[in-house]
């Protein structure tokens, strides 16, 4: 008999969890958007390079779940992770399959009853636009990971997800894409810069070297396989979406909490942990952080 497919509980229709929503669906697994109270269902249109689509997401409120949430998607930003799990208070546990797709790191830590098994996602996709309203600017790889053996359904949502891969350790794909985050999210965010400043302006490139060098310093420590030489593929990266503005520029143009804990953070408490100091990150949270 063919197992049916997951039901999704979605916290954070944004930007990301529309777009994973809509590789879902497609692959024929359900998922509705947990709100804060009562709403009709979220009409979205999603505008690919090629097509433009619907996309429409029934949404429950707290009070309307019942049971055990057996699977549940994590996509709201960063900052706001607790808030958005309170909706779902009392309805996981030990097996609920949690599916976190936002950037940086530690975003779930405390947060979940015991031997909740995670999947983490990391994806390269760049999604713009405010809801309802969503502009796919990149389809790009995704890597999830995170537990031992893949899931049962990946292999079918693979046909519908473009260029989705399966990592059994995927810290090393999480730390790389953490340390691009880290340097050019919050250069271009301070400096309000696309992402292509940072090669062309020899003062900003030396401020993502020395970032790029104690990220590898303390990922070595955390690792020591940990490859290093992050300062050529950060690069690379900013000169791939040479045009494109980050998620925190962003964020911080719209006067929002920027994801810098999660990022820039969660680099800096690692450092704490080991004995060791990370100047320039340390002075880019303060730079960034609200007084």
């Amino acid at each position: 008999m063919t197992e049916s497919l997951p039901h999704w509980y979605l916290l954070g229709a944004g930007n990301m969890g529309t777009l994973a929503a809509w590789y879902l669906t497609r692959a024929g697994h359900t998922v509705s958007v947990v709100t804060d109270n009562p709403a009709p269902p979220s009409h979205k249109q999603l505008i690919f390079a090629d097509r433009s689509a619907s996309l429409t997401l029934p949404c429950v409120s707290p009070a309307q779940l019942s049971g055990s949430i057996a699977h549940l998607l994590v996509a709201s930003k960063t900052p706001y992770t607790e808030a958005a799990l309170r909706r779902v208070d009392g309805h996981l546990n030990s097996t609920t399959q949690v599916l976190r797709f936002q950037n940086g790191m530690g975003a779930l830590d405390g947060l979940l009853p015991p031997g909740t098994p995670v999947l983490e996602a990391i994806t390269t996709s760049a999604v713009k636009g405010q809801s309802p309203q969503h502009t796919i600017v990149a389809e790009n790889t995704t890597w999830l990971g995170g537990t031992q053996q893949p899931p049962a359904w990946l292999a079918s949502l693979q046909r519908h997800w473009p260029d989705l891969h399966w990592e059994t350790d995927i810290r090393f794909v999480q730390w790389k894409k953490l340390v691009a985050n880290a340097v050019i999210n919050p250069l271009t965010a301070l400096h309000d810069v696309p992402n292509g400043a940072l090669v062309d302006d020899p003062a900003l490139q030396q401020a993502a070297r020395a970032l790029c060098a104690e990220a590898d310093t303390l990922l070595t420590a955390l690792d020591s396989r940990w490859p290093g030489h992050s300062f050529s593929a950060v690069l690379q990266v900013a000169r791939a979406t040479a045009g494109n503005t980050s998620s925190m520029r962003a964020d911080r143009q719209r006067g929002a909490t920027t994801e810098i804990e999660a990022i820039n953070g969660w680099l800096l408490r690692q450092a704490q942990r080991h004995g060791l100091d990370l100047p320039t990150h340390r002075r880019l949270v303060k730079a960034l952080t609200p007084t």
